[in-house]
C-alpha cells in the first residue's frame, strides 16, 4: 500500500492543503480538482500512480481543507488561484510535471502551461475544457446568463448549482450505475462549499470563468508550437462537458489519445482503475518527456 501524506503549507499568507505521494525523485505529477470538489476526488487515483511517481493533488483556495477566504480578503479568479498553485510547486520543488486536470482544474492547468511552457510535460484530461467544442448548452445557459447580467434573478439560478441535489447530480447523471458513487463524495463537497461566505466565493469563480474561453486561442497556439504530449480519458455521458470537448484536442495535437469512457462527470467514482491503467500507459510511455 502507497502511503499517502496530508499536508499543509502557507502560501502567500494563507494555508493550502494537498495530498503527497510517491517517491520525491520520481516524475512529478500535478492533479488539479474542478468544481464543486478537492483533492479528495483522486484519493483512489493516487495510490494508482504513487508506485512510479510523485504526486501531488493540491486543494485550491476556497476548496476543500484549504483557507477560504471572503470575496472581502480574496479576489477569486482563476489568476488567483493559479498563483497559488504555482507558488505551492515552487515551494515543493516542482519545476517539470505533468498535470492532470478536471473541470475548474482545466484553466488552472492552461494557465500553468502558459506561463511557463516548458514546465508541463504532459497533459492529462478528464472532462476538463480547453474548446469552445464540448460546452454543453442545457447546463451552461444558466452560468452564461449569470455571467452576461448577474442579477438577483440569474444568481438564483445559479445558486442551484450550491445545493446537495444538484452536486449529487454531478456526480451521478451519465453513470450506468449510480450505486458505484459513494455518497461521500458529493456529502464531502456540499460541506465544504457551504461554509459560511463561500456561497459568494463560488459565485464570484462563476462570473470569472467568462476569462476562460478568451485565453483558448493562446491555449492552441501552445498546444502545436510544444507538441506536449495529450491525453483525454472522458466520461462520455458528461451532461456538462461532452464528448467533443475531448475529441477537440486532436485539432491542434494530432497523435492526442482520446478515450471515451462509459461514465460521467466525476469519472473517477466508476472508472478509477480503467483511467489509472490508461493513465500510466501513457506517462510511461512518455517517461523520457515527464522526467523531473
Amino acid at each position: 500500500m502507497v502511503a499517502c501524506h496530508h499536508r499543509y503549507t502557507t502560501v502567500h499568507g494563507r494555508r493550502m492543503f494537498y495530498r503527497e505521494a510517491g517517491p520525491p525523485d520520481a516524475p512529478a505529477v500535478v492533479l488539479l480538482h474542478g468544481f464543486p470538489a478537492s483533492s479528495f476526488m483522486f484519493r483512489d487515483l493516487i495510490p494508482l500512480l504513487a508506485d512510479r511517481y510523485h504526486v501531488v493533488a493540491p486543494d485550491h483556495i476556497g476548496f476543500g481543507f484549504s483557507d477560504a477566504p471572503t470575496v472581502d480578503e480574496f479576489d477569486y479568479t482563476f489568476d488567483a488561484l493559479t498563483a497559488h498553485t504555482a507558488e505551492l510547486l515552487s515551494q515543493l520543488d516542482i519545476d517539470r510535471y505533468a498535470i492532470y486536470v478536471h473541470d475548474y482544474g482545466a484553466p488552472i492547468g492552461w494557465r500553468l502551461a502558459l506561463q511557463d511552457p516548458s514546465a508541463v510535460t504532459a497533459i492529462v484530461t478528464q472532462n476538463g475544457n480547453g474548446y469552445d467544442a464540448g460546452f454543453e448548452p442545457d447546463f451552461w445557459k444558466t452560468v452564461w446568463d449569470y455571467q452576461r447580467s448577474p442579477t438577483p434573478q440569474t444568481e438564483a439560478g445559479i445558486r442551484q448549482a450550491l445545493t446537495q441535489d444538484m452536486i449529487k447530480w454531478q456526480y451521478v447523471a451519465g453513470v450506468p450505475d449510480p450505486s458505484l458513487v459513494s455518497p461521500d463524495a458529493w456529502i464531502h463537497d456540499y460541506e465544504l462549499v457551504n461554509r459560511p461566505g463561500n456561497d459568494e466565493v463560488q459565485l464570484a469563480l462563476f462570473r470569472d470563468y467568462a476569462t476562460n474561453a478568451p485565453m483558448y486561442p493562446a491555449l492552441h497556439e501552445y498546444l502545436r508550437d510544444t507538441h506536449v504530449p495529450v491525453l483525454a480519458t472522458w466520461g462520455r455521458n458528461d451532461p456538462i462537458f461532452g464528448p467533443a470537448g475531448a475529441r477537440a484536442f486532436a485539432d491542434d495535437v494530432p497523435d492526442a489519445e482520446v478515450h471515451l469512457l462509459d461514465g460521467g462527470h466525476f469519472l473517477l467514482e466508476s472508472d478509477v482503475d480503467e483511467v489509472g491503467s490508461l493513465m500510466h500507459d501513457f506517462l510511461d510511455r512518455h517517461q523520457e518527456v515527464t522526467g523531473r
